[in-house]
């Protein structure tokens, strides 16, 4: 009596590569523009850009 051999998983050979969703406050650059205000009344005078702290500047969606 012949044993069979027990079928091994493969992986299919065309898989396609997903990009990982962007990070939609920066819109996937990793800055965000902060504005810049003078003044004692706070006003407003430009904007300068800044780090995303919803993904750190990656510009990847973060898991949580």
């Amino acid at each position: 009596m012949t044993t069979k051999k027990p079928a091994t998983r493969r992986t299919p050979k065309n898989t396609a590569l997903v990009d990982p969703p962007q990070c939609k406050p920066c819109g996937g650059t990793g800055n965000v523009p902060a504005t810049v205000r003078v003044g004692r009344k706070r006003i407003p005078v430009g904007h300068q850009d800044g780090l995303c702290l919803n993904c750190f500047g990656t510009g990847l969606a973060s898991d949580s």
